[in-house]
């Protein structure tokens, strides 16, 4: 995940070790990850569809809360540095520029807990 897109973080409690942690959050084209800060417990999605314009066209379903969360990124699309909404379920993760309207739809592809060997700065 050299490409640099969205890295954020979302402290919650994890699902795997129970514990109130950073989960980091992390999209690029080829897949997305959502790892806990605190276990290693890390969900990787894959792409299955990409610039999807209509809000809404996706309903999360999930075994988890869903997480609706804002980070700040560049477009992939449009080239704006600013908002994308950011919807996390437990089998989908989805990413949608406010400025465009590009979305990045990742489907739940595999779980480990191991602690990862990806940069946590993104960089």
């Amino acid at each position: 995940m050299s490409e640099r897109f969205i890295f954020t973080k979302y402290r919650t409690v994890c699902y795997n070790c129970h514990q109130e942690a950073d989960q980091v959050i992390k999209a690029v084209s080829s897949q997305a990850q959502v790892e806990c800060d605190n276990c290693g417990a890390t969900r990787i999605f894959v792409p299955r569809l990409e610039d999807v314009r209509d809000e809404g066209t996706f309903t999360p379903i999930s075994c988890y809360d869903i997480w609706n969360l804002e980070a700040t990124a560049a477009c992939k699309n449009c080239g704006v540095e600013g908002p994308h909404d950011l919807i996390i379920g437990c089998n989908q993760f989805t990413t949608r520029c406010n400025n465009c309207g590009y979305t990045h739809f990742y489907k739940f592809n595999l779980e480990y807990v191991a602690k990862c060997p990806i940069e946590k700065s993104g960089e």
